[in-house]
């Protein structure tokens, strides 16, 4: 038995892996927010975006992800449908992200056979920012009161390919679905104002980029996770 035992540890911790290598490297590209002011595009990049990414290939097929992102959000009610634009409302505002997750490939990602690799691929995990809070004052202008932080949750659709032995470039589109219904003002803490539109509703935002990465690591061996 302390035999079978011993076995049944070793096949768990000490599987093969088919590909291990890092990357890091810049994300950049634009943002966009979707909510209750201005536009109801869903991919409509209007702001800067930019940040820095890393990964770890655990496999062929899935990396862990590891990413700051800053981007620009602003929205005017000029840009949405009649009523909005009655209404007149406008705001701007940030976002400080960190996320973390895991990134899934479509087809395998392999980077020691010195042929060129392309896949597409999906990214999901959590992702926690710092936000300006707003609300709309005496003046019908919609200002901050407070920084604040929340939660959200990434769906990210990307492609990626190699550039030579040592670099990848990619470009994705990810949408973030926020804990919060604030960053434009709509659904302030009761005692700075009250809130409009559909307070049903949390907000997105959008980025829209490109993201260029250096790779290194060692070349593929048996190992413990």
């Amino acid at each position: 038995m302390r035999y079978l035992a011993s076995l049944i540890i070793v096949v768990f911790f000490v599987q093969p892996i088919t590909s291990q290598t890092y990357e890091v490297g810049l994300m950049a590209g634009g943002a966009n927010y979707i909510g209750d002011v201005g536009s109801t595009y869903y991919i409509s990049p209007n702001n800067v975006a930019f940040g820095a990414i890393g990964k770890w290939n655990r496999s062929k097929r899935h990396a862990f992800r590891a990413s700051f992102l800053y981007a620009k959000l602003n929205a005017n009610d000029d840009k949405g449908d009649d009523r909005r634009k009655q209404r007149g409302l406008s705001f701007s505002n940030s976002v400080k992200e960190i996320s973390l997750g895991m990134e899934f490939n479509f087809w395998d990602w392999y980077l020691y056979d010195g042929e060129p690799q392309f896949t597409p691929y999906l990214y999901t995990g959590i992702t926690t920012f710092n936000y300006g809070a707003l609300a709309v004052n005496a003046n019908n202008q919609i200002g901050a009161y407070a920084d604040k932080w929340s939660f959200a949750i990434p769906m990210v659709l990307g492609i990626k390919k190699t550039l030579g032995r040592k670099f990848v470039l990619g470009a994705e589109i990810g949408a973030r679905y926020t804990f919060t219904d604030n960053l434009d003002g709509s659904n302030p803490d009761d005692r700075y104002g009250t809130g409009f539109g559909n307070l049903n509703n949390n907000d997105w935002y959008v980025f829209t980029g490109i993201t260029i990465s250096y790779t290194w690591g060692r070349i593929p061996c048996f190992c413990a996770f």
